[in-house]
């Protein structure tokens, strides 16, 4: 039998906002797709407006199911969700995201079943709010550095998940982040897979709140390294910035990968570095 995969939303007032018909889009395209075995479970913040109506009759017609509670933000919804979850394989899209390949979890499933993989990644399109689209390639050489992919292109084991003790809810904005740092860390096997599926919204709290991005990626910085290199507030700022990571732990860093690609992972990191300063002006 086909390993049963739950797809996870959170959402919260989507009809106020006018995410409703991206929602139907959503929700149409998961029933599209040639997978005989998913479960659709939408976490909802408690809406005021009409969206417990809108999520009934969805429900009522089979497409999801729900439950409503206040939470705490977008990264508590999504573990509630994790604990709901039925599913041998989980995966997160926003009410503002689809899977625009309708053979998409079938083809990542059976590559997961194949590798025995704990999680799996893949390019995405990303939606800009400025109203242009891009392709996100994984870089996942630079996952200590960098978001390396979308979580949006990631499938994980929920067993994973579990062990791992889910998403830090204290980050609010770059728990995606801290996750794959996590998973890398502890050598949980992931796959890179080329076909991309996913269509997703960078979300607007991302992307006009830089400077809670900056202050949180500088405490997953402290809180995943301070273990393997001394971390003043200085060498934090220069990692956080541009990219500019200590010698010492860099070459700790490298040994999460396999040895035949610790030239690669330095070559990259450098990359990233030289980006930085480009962008940052260092």
């Amino acid at each position: 039998m086909d390993p049963l995969v739950s797809i996870i939303t959170p959402t919260l007032n989507i009809v106020e906002q006018e995410h409703a018909d991206e929602f139907n889009l959503l929700v149409t395209l998961l029933e599209m797709q040639t997978y005989p075995n998913i479960e659709h479970l939408v976490i909802d913040g408690s809406s005021t407006d009409e969206t417990i109506d809108l999520l009934k009759d969805y429900k009522n017609k089979g497409y999801i199911n729900f439950f409503t509670e206040k939470d705490t933000g977008k990264y508590h919804a999504l573990n509630k969700g994790i604990m709901r979850a039925k599913g041998k394989y989980i995966a997160f899209l926003s009410c503002d995201d689809f899977y625009h390949d309708i053979t998409a979890i079938a083809d990542a499933v059976n590559a997961m079943e194949n590798e025995k993989a704990d999680f799996l990644f893949s390019p995405a399109y990303c939606r800009h709010p400025e109203g242009y689209t891009y392709l996100f390639m994984p870089a996942m050489y630079n996952a200590f550095q960098v978001i390396p992919c979308a979580r949006q292109g990631m499938i994980f084991k929920r067993s994973m998940l579990e062990e791992e003790r889910y998403f830090d809810e204290k980050f609010k904005i770059m728990s995606d982040m801290d996750l794959i740092i996590r998973l890398l860390m502890k050598r949980r096997k992931g796959i890179f897979f080329e076909t991309n599926f996913t269509t997703y919204k960078l979300s607007e709290k991302t992307y006009q709140n830089d400077e809670q991005c900056i202050n949180e990626t500088r405490l997953i910085f402290h809180k995943n390294y301070r273990t393997l290199a001394p971390l003043n507030d200085e060498t934090l700022e220069a990692m956080v910035f541009y990219s500019e990571f200590p010698p010492e732990l860099l070459n700790k860093l490298a040994d999460f990968f396999s040895p035949d690609d610790r030239d690669l992972f330095f070559e990259r990191c450098e990359q990233m570095h030289q980006l930085r300063i480009q962008q940052y002006g260092g």
